[in-house]
């Protein structure tokens, strides 16, 4: 009797576990749904933009009602459209699913910066977020050799007191484990409710990037720490099958870090006027042979930034980013470097000026290094808004002149 009602007592739990993974995995979808949504959602969208977006936040919701975010972002974009009745409604169901996005009131159409606003004056204070990953949980995510180490030297050259003068204790550093989608996006949020508007902040994040299928240019995802991406047939032990069935997408999406999230922050939440962001999201040629298979080398690090991202995230004022490389160009890493090539020369332009070149012309100089040495398989790119390319990393500031005593 006791054997049988174990038993039962196994079987509902079983049973149990398996709607919650099904959920989990509708809840996924439900994600990229509304990631792929805010990705047509920025200050200039069009009124046929915003419907498309709705309708993908429609089924975010029907994958996943209890998605607080997507009712979130459909009450705002119902609004924007003059369906107030729909988005009162989609309000109060963001309500009840304790959406993040509403606690924190984001809202994609509000530039934090006015573009007609040059940046002017002095640099109060300097802000940095490194996030740097090598190493992940998930054993079926490909390792890269150098990301640490390049996030790391880029950390350790702006707390240099003779070349990036930045604080140590304004500067956050995200490696490996510790560079998880939650910590990322609180840290995140920690740049936007500190930064002030005459102030710099700083961006660095290396790591892989993911596309959302094989054939979209530009990544769409993070690969953090945490991101999972094996099937569950993985987590059992069972590693045969087909190749396409090597990344579980709905768990990719679930967990990665949506390059939108970075986008947003950077252009409508940090209100400093001064922005630099580089991404460099990695390649790793182990990912093609033992201990990767064609799928995951596939999907993960073949492709760098796209243009309609460095586009959205340059608006405003004041804001500069530096990609690695092309939209179809792999990031690479170098043996001999003990880096990547970006973040190499991007580090050497900066000890050779101390910090006091502008960024145009620290990118001008990696350019021409890492399309030379990568034989123009890699090429940086660079967006800017007006004046994003005159930011000066090095540039001492009024706070540190106060602590010091001088003028």
């Amino acid at each position: 009797m006791l054997l049988r009602s174990i038993s039962r007592f196994a079987l509902a739990a079983l049973l149990l576990c398996a709607s919650f993974t099904a959920a989990q995995e509708r809840c996924g979808a439900g994600t990229d749904l509304m990631v792929q949504a805010l990705e047509r959602v920025q200050p200039s969208s069009t009124p046929s933009q915003l419907r498309d977006a709705v309708e993908l936040l429609k089924h975010a919701t029907s994958e996943c009602i209890s998605l607080g975010d997507a009712w979130y972002y459909r009450s705002l974009l119902e609004r924007k459209l003059g369906n107030t009745k729909l988005a009162d409604y989609s309000l109060e169901k963001a309500r009840q699913n304790n959406s993040e996005a509403l606690q924190q009131q984001l809202d994609p159409f509000v530039l934090s910066t006015n573009p007609a606003v040059k940046p002017a004056g002095p640099v109060r204070e300097k802000w940095a977020l490194i996030v740097g990953i090598g190493k992940f949980q998930d054993k079926a995510i490909p390792t890269l050799r150098y990301t640490t180490a390049d996030a790391t030297g880029f950390a350790d050259t702006l707390k240099n007191a003779g070349v990036g003068r930045f604080k140590p204790q304004n500067v956050a550093v995200l490696t490996d484990y510790q560079a998880t989608t939650k910590n990322i996006r609180e840290k995140l949020n920690w740049l936007a409710r500190t930064a002030q508007p005459d102030d710099l902040v700083v961006i660095y994040i290396a790591t892989h990037g993911s596309s959302r299928d094989l054939d979209t240019a530009g990544v769409n995802y993070i690969i953090t720490a945490d991101t999972e991406i094996s099937p569950k047939r993985h987590a059992a032990g069972d590693t045969t099958g087909d190749t396409d069935k090597d990344i579980d997408h709905d768990a990719l999406f679930a967990t990665a870090l949506p390059m939108v999230d970075v986008t947003n922050t950077v252009a409508s939440r940090v209100h400093a006027q001064r922005v630099a962001v580089f991404l460099d999201t990695c390649f790793s040629g182990a990912a093609a042979g033992s201990g990767g298979t064609k799928t995951v080398a596939s999907a993960m690090g073949l492709k760098s930034v796209s243009g309609a991202t460095l586009s959205r995230m340059s608006e405003g004022a004041g804001r500069v980013i530096l990609a690695a490389s092309q939209e179809n160009q792999e990031s690479l890493e170098s043996a001999s470097l003990q880096h990547g090539y970006f973040t190499y020369y991007l580090l050497e332009a900066l000890k050779q000026s101390k910090g006091m070149d502008p960024i145009g012309k620290v990118y001008l100089f990696v350019r021409e290094q890492v399309a030379t040495r990568a034989k123009q398989q890699q090429i940086p790119v660079m967006a800017q808004s007006d004046q994003g390319d005159l930011i000066v990393l090095g540039v001492p500031t009024t706070s540190a002149a106060a602590a010091s005593g001088g003028p």
